[in-house]
């Protein structure tokens, strides 16, 4: 059995970053991830007068509750989402003018519901040029708080930016949401404030957070980034291999490992410890209809992999991937269509046919997740190929050279 060790969450570390910077004290990340998107926020902390030291394996940063250290300062969020949505709620609620801006690929993703809802709260912010993106400046005079109402419809991260920053208000806030997506995302939210010191009560459709200062955290753990780890399971259950994938179980925040069971409903054993998740392919693939509205980030990877089933695999309820880094419904379909496998899309869907990938050149759109998951189809079809290999350093810097160390330990071509 093949023991892979992958990257620190994407998803926790960020929210760590904003709950270390917003506490009151010294906290010390154990094992974060070390990514372009990651970097990017801690860079961005740094330019808002936050100090922050990076060590290989800990990454050391000294809170401040009371907002940024500098009354002026310009913030590149690269192309991550987190930076883009997280840090104008956290200065908002500290004092002077920030103002971000973001690569062409982040300026195109939505800011509108997440910045509506800091202006109803009385926040100061103006778009630059297309309204509901970026780049835009906060001129910021804290935050009062109160009673606001939300559509997550489109990302959870707007419900997650304005938890985050719930604390830090001096009322503290309701937040009503109306429609969400990738809801576990939100319960990881909700389990890092609670460590870092402040509980939030949810009653319905509605979250109660309180005016209550975080407390800094000696020592927190990244667990590993269960997105990530779905690229060397779907590997396993595609080639007839075993992998196991340890610091991921049923006990993980992140509900992205419950992309395992998908596999399992495909025809994989499928062995879910609390600490650890291992997959092993059985040689088929079952066809199945499955809604990944709260796993939305594993759509790619199920496409991918989805032609070697026995039957169609038809993917539901997951509009809101067409807004992330690429419109991902209509990337996967193009490139399934490469490789000359019959797809049809909707509006929130993709179904894909049973067939024989043909060698095609991937066009990657410059996501991450896109590029990681043909690629792992290129272990069953000789000669994929991806037209921007170089995009997973966003998430994994390090991915071409694991898959091929999993290709040489399983004795693929």
């Amino acid at each position: 059995m093949t023991i892979m060790h992958v990257p620190g969450s994407k998803s926790v570390t960020a929210r760590a970053l904003f709950l270390a910077a917003a506490a009151g004290g010294t906290t010390v990340l154990r094992r974060p991830l070390v990514s372009d998107d990651t970097e990017g926020f801690a860079e961005g902390l740094i330019a808002l007068g936050y100090r922050v030291e990076r060590g290989p394996e800990a990454w050391t940063i000294e809170g401040r509750p009371e907002g940024p250290a500098v009354a002026e300062a310009e913030v590149f969020c690269r192309d991550g989402a987190t930076t883009a949505r997280f840090l104008p709620a956290l200065v908002a609620a500290g004092r002077g003018v920030f103002r971000f801006d973001a690569s062409a690929q982040m300026r195109r993703r939505p800011l509108g519901p997440l910045t509506r809802a800091l202006r109803e709260l009385g926040v100061d912010l103006t778009h630059e040029g297309e309204e509901g993106h970026h780049p835009l400046t906060v001129r910021a005079g804290g935050i009062k708080g109160g009673r606001i109402t939300l559509d997550a419809g489109l990302s959870s991260q707007f419900l997650t930016a304005l938890l985050l920053v719930g604390p830090l208000t001096s009322e503290g806030l309701e937040i009503t949401v109306t429609d969400l997506v990738s809801a576990p995302y939100v319960e990881i939210t909700l389990a890092m404030m609670r460590s870092f010191g402040v509980e939030v009560r949810r009653e319905g459709d509605t979250f109660v957070v309180p005016a209550r200062p975080y407390t800094a955290v000696a020592g927190y753990a990244v667990e590993p980034d269960a997105s990530t780890a779905s690229y060397p399971l779907a590997a396993a259950a595609l080639t007839g291999n075993g992998v196991t994938i340890p610091g991921l179980g049923s006990g993980a925040m992140q509900g992205d490992v419950r992309f395992a069971e998908v596999l399992r409903r495909m025809g994989a054993d499928v062995d879910l410890s609390h600490d650890a998740v291992t997959v092993t392919g059985t040689g088929t693939l079952r066809g199945l209809t499955v809604n990944m509205r709260d796993i939305s980030d594993t759509v790619p990877t199920l496409a991918a992999i989805a032609p070697f089933a026995d039957g169609p695999v038809r993917i539901e309820d997951v509009h809101n991937i067409r807004v992330k880094e690429c419109d991902r419904l209509e990337a996967c379909a193009e490139n399934l269509h490469r490789l000359g496998i019959e797809v049809g899309t909707g509006r929130d869907w993709i179904e894909i046919r049973p067939g024989t990938p043909r060698p095609a050149e991937i066009a990657c759109h410059g996501d991450h997740r896109i590029a990681m998951s043909f690629a792992v189809a290129g272990l069953r079809t000789p000669g994929i190929t991806l037209d921007d290999p170089g995009c997973v350093k966003k998430t994994f810097p390090g991915f071409h050279e694991a898959l091929a160390g999993l290709r040489a330990e399983w004795g693929l071509r």
